[in-house]
């Protein structure tokens, strides 16, 4: 029996509360991870660049071998071509791509392999100069612990997808410490649904790597910067938009770059892809050469234009080096993230704007132009908004953030189909849509669309029956495992014989919802636009 009453605004139920717990574990594998990855790449940088076993930070550009240098590169990218030839392909790319088709096709099955080989991969890709961050790599490694660690208990394939983005999630919060920006791209590009029994865990895992980051990296926001003096002016949010504009313009043309890059290595070189990320690293040698700064994460390049030190010569370098290398070595396969790399740029091009644009605090332009190009080339613009703030604390630059990165984001839906993540898995010949909606099916109800019938009798195939104020969408659900097109509709107190519902009638409700988005109707008319406007109020035909 089912009635209105027993409709709910959440499906939940206890075993949101066991996957919570198992997140919570996942957050503090997430915050190990993050700080291995980390020291791993700096252990790399190390022995590629300056013949030394030490794990503490240093910048491949202060290394002094010179023209040697261009050689180091390749040779990381040697090594990674073998370890994804006879280790795991899966290695190749940044990371995220993968993480979404491990849950779209895979049911969140990750191999072992992936969670090891992806991590000293990624750490050796950026030690010999990769211009990548480590957020993509942590992502998909700490989401891979994640599908290991779900895979040893009896968990449903939505269920093992929440703990591998809780372990996703866990490792961008435990190497950004930014938990609230892991939450939202888990929700804008990874879930794919917005509900309790996803979003519990999830933001349990990526509070409690966040929580435990501060002991294995250190308190405070990754890249510090001044809050605003005061509010900030209508005329700084309007600039925002013409940033954002800019940015999604740039995101753009790095998208392409990428893909452009990867075009030319998959149908134009007579060579198994095996050597590609070597000729990649060629490149990434012969642009260090000319800008150093340009290779590694770029992380202390980030803090010298937030922190007001963008010289010509660095914001061009960036601009142009920095994009040349980092998407065509990333259209060679290696291993890398994309999203310090994209900051790093955007970055640039907010400095290279900020002396035409109204005065704000030091590095805010470059901080909206961060997250102006980054929403324009993932297509998740609060991911963006959010992560610019946590990563600075400095949340009073809200509205042009938040500008930019919307203005970014309308730019580039309008004008690409794909964003540089979703773009790869296109290729792949899988489909990915990223508008979330409510189904109508779940909006509506039996007794809406029934076909009513006070004669009606149960001489159904099936025993499965429905009740008026059941939810379409339960129905469909029941008319699915039941493998039925037609179930009879009885009253839930006596059981009485209502009517029938259909395949038919659940295709009315989703008829009813297009015309919600095609019909135009003009409903009101302005009174001053003479006798065919005399009348204040139209009346409007339903839509039955």
């Amino acid at each position: 029996m089912a009635d209105r009453s027993q409709l709910r605004d959440f499906n939940a139920d206890p075993r949101m509360i066991i996957l919570s717990a198992l997140a919570l574990l996942l957050g503090l594998a997430g915050a190990v991870l993050a700080y291995f990855l980390l020291h791993l790449i700096y252990l790399a940088t190390n022995l590629f660049y300056f013949h030394r076993f030490g794990w503490q930070f240093v910048s491949p550009a202060t290394n002094q071998l010179h023209w040697l240098a261009v050689l180091v590169p390749v040779a990381g990218g040697l090594i990674i071509g073998l370890m994804a030839r006879f280790g795991s392909e899966k290695i190749r790319g940044h990371g995220m791509p993968e993480a979404i088709e491990a849950i779209l096709v895979n049911g969140a099955k990750v191999d072992a392999r992936v969670a090891i080989f992806k991590p000293l991969s990624a750490a050796i890709a950026i030690g010999s100069g990769g211009p990548f961050g480590a957020e993509g790599p942590i992502i998909m490694t700490a989401g891979s612990v994640g599908s290991l660690f779900a895979q040893m208990f009896h968990l449903s394939d939505a269920e093992r997808s929440t703990l591998l983005v809780a372990g996703a999630a866990a490792g961008m919060a435990g190497v950004f410490s930014t938990p609230l920006a892991a939450i939202l791209l888990a929700v804008e590009l990874l879930l794919f649904e917005w509900r309790p029994r996803s979003l519990v865990p999830v933001a349990v895992a990526a509070t409690t790597a966040a929580a435990l980051r501060r002991f294995f990296l250190g308190p405070g926001p990754l890249f510090p910067m001044p809050a605003m003096a005061g509010d900030v002016s209508p005329r700084a949010v309007l600039a925002a938009l013409a940033v954002g504009v800019l940015g999604g313009a740039l995101a753009l043309v790095l998208s392409r770059a990428v893909y452009a890059s990867e075009d030319l290595f998959e149908n134009h070189l007579p060579v198994h892809w095996m050597w590609w990320p070597a000729l990649g690293g060629l490149v990434i040698g012969a642009g260090g050469l000319i800008f150093p700064r340009a290779l590694g994460t770029g992380y202390d390049v980030i803090a010298s234009l937030i922190g007001g030190n963008g010289t010509w010569a660095l914001i061009l370098g960036v601009l142009i080096v920095k994009s040349i290398i980092w998407s065509f070595s990333l259209g060679s396969g290696t291993s890398g993230g994309i999203l310090a790399p994209l900051l790093m740029i955007g970055g640039a091009l907010g400095a290279l704007l900020a002396p035409g644009l109204p005065g704000l605090e030091t590095g805010a332009w470059p901080l909206v132009g961060m997250a102006a190009v980054l929403s324009g080339a993932i297509g998740c613009p609060l991911t963006a908004t959010v992560l610019a703030m946590e990563l600075t604390h400095n949340y009073s630059l809200i509205l042009p953030l938040l500008m930019a990165s919307v203005s970014a984001h309308a730019f580039t839906v309008l004008l690409q189909r794909r964003s540089i993540l979703t773009e790869r898995l296109s290729r792949r010949g899988y489909h990915l849509s990223r508008e979330y909606s409510v189904d109508p099916l779940e909006t509506m109800t039996v007794s809406q669309v029934m076909r009513a019938d006070a004669n009606a009798s149960i001489g159904s195939e099936s025993p499965q029956v429905a009740y008026p104020g059941e939810t379409l969408r339960t129905v469909a659900e029941r008319m699915t495992a039941e493998k039925v097109f037609e179930v009879a509709v009885v009253d839930g107190e006596t059981g009485k014989p209502l009517g029938a519902l259909t395949l038919e009638d659940l295709l009315e409700a989703r008829a009813l919802s297009r015309q919600r988005e095609t019909l135009r109707q003009r409903v009101r008319r302005l009174p001053f636009f003479g006798a065919a406007g005399s009348r204040a109020e139209e009346s409007v035909e339903s839509v039955s």
